[in-house]
C-alpha cells in the first residue's frame, strides 16, 4: 500500500484519480480550500485537509505527520479566463502553491510527483498540429505562463533535489463532476444549459477547435505514470480536433432539445486552434485514449441527468 498525497483531490481531475487509487488499495492524503471543488466529490476513505496550498504553514504541519510515496499536484487556478482578469492571483495560486509544495517535498523527496500541466494553451500560437512536445512552448495567456513556470520549477527542484516528475500536459478533459460554474469547461457548461433549456454562448465563431479528452483516459494516464520510471514532459490528449460548434451539436441530439446558440465576440488569450500529438506517450507507454467524443459526452450528459 503506497501513501499518496493529492492536492485538489476534491476537484474534477483530482477526485477521479483519488477514486482510483483508493480502488488500488493505497492510503490518500487529500488537500483542498474547497474553492473550485466539492467536499461531495470526496472520497470518503480519503484523509482530509481544508487548507490552500498558498498556506506555507498549514502545509507544512500535514508534512510533519506523512512521509509520502507519490504526489499528486491538481491543486491550482484552473480558468484561462479569470487568469486574464486577476494575473496576481492565477500566479500567487499556481506559482507560489507549488513553490510551498516543493519545499516541503525537497526535505523528504517522493518516488514521483505527477503535476497536472496543461496542452490546452501551452504551445500558443503555433502552426503545428497536432501540437508534439518538442514546439517551443510560447502561451498567450497568463493560465498558460503559469503552468509553464511550473514545469520549469519542477524541472530545477528535480535537478538540485532529486525529485522525480512527471508533468502531463492535458487536452481540454471533460466528463462527470466537471464544474459547470467555473466557465472552465465548455462541454459541462453546454450540457447543464441544454437541460435547463437555456441559450448556449458561443465566444467568436464556434469553429475554434479544442483537443478533447474523457476524464477515464486521463485517470488512465496519471495511475499509468505513478506505477512506470518515466519522468519528462508528456501530452495527454486525442491528437483530435473537434470545433465548438461540433460539441454543441452533439450535445444538443443527445439531449433532444432545440436549444439556441448565440454568438459574442471572441475572448482575448484564446487560441483559434488547439490539438496536441499523442505520438511520445503511445511510444514510451503504449497509452492511447479509449473514448471517443460522441461517447464520452454521452456519458457525461447521462450523469448530469442522473444528478438533476
Amino acid at each position: 500500500m503506497a501513501k499518496i498525497l493529492v492536492t485538489g483531490g476534491c476537484g474534477f481531475i483530482g477526485s477521479h484519480t483519488v477514486d482510483r487509487l483508493i480502488e488500488e488499495k493505497n492510503q490518500v492524503i487529500v488537500i483542498d480550500n474547497l474553492s473550485t471543488g466539492f467536499i461531495e466529490n470526496l472520497n470518503k476513505k480519503a484523509i482530509f485537509y481544508n487548507v490552500d496550498i498558498q498556506e506555507k504553514e498549514k502545509l507544512s504541519d500535514i508534512f510533519k505527520n506523512y512521509s509520502f510515496d507519490y504526489v499528486f499536484h491538481f491543486a491550482g487556478q484552473i480558468n484561462v479566463r479569470k487568469g486574464e482578469k486577476d494575473p496576481i492571483f492565477d500566479i500567487n495560486v499556481n506559482v507560489i502553491g507549488i513553490v510551498n509544495l516543493l519545499e516541503e517535498l525537497k526535505k523528504n523527496p517522493p518516488k514521483k510527483i505527477i503535476f497536472s500541466s496543461t496542452g490546452g494553451v501551452m504551445y500558443g500560437l503555433t502552426d503545428i498540429f497536432p501540437t508534439p512536445e518538442s514546439v517551443e512552448p510560447f502561451p498567450i495567456c497568463i493560465y498558460g505562463i503559469s503552468k509553464l513556470t511550473c514545469e520549469k520549477l519542477l524541472y530545477a527542484y528535480s535537478k538540485n533535489y532529486g525529485i522525480n516528475f512527471v508533468s502531463l500536459r492535458y487536452g481540454n478533459v471533460y466528463g462527470p463532476r466537471q464544474n459547470y460554474l467555473s466557465e472552465a469547461g465548455v462541454i459541462s457548461i453546454f450540457i447543464s444549459r441544454v437541460i435547463e433549456g437555456k441559450e448556449c454562448i458561443i465566444f467568436g465563431d464556434g469553429e475554434q477547435t479544442r483537443d478533447f479528452i474523457y476524464i477515464e483516459d486521463v485517470v488512465d494516464a496519471n495511475i499509468l505514470f505513478m506505477e512506470n520510471d518515466i519522468n519528462g514532459i508528456f501530452n495527454i490528449g486525442t491528437g483530435i480536433e473537434t470545433s465548438v460548434n461540433r460539441v454543441f451539436d452533439i450535445i444538443n441530439e443527445n439531449i433532444g432539445k432545440d436549444c439556441k446558440k448565440v454568438y459574442r465576440k471572441a475572448k482575448k488569450g484564446e487560441l483559434k486552434r488547439s490539438c496536441i500529438s499523442i505520438e511520445k506517450v503511445k511510444r514510451y507507454t503504449g497509452w492511447s485514449p479509449k473514448y471517443k467524443i460522441e461517447e464520452g459526452i454521452k456519458k457525461t450528459i447521462e450523469w448530469f441527468l442522473n444528478k438533476n
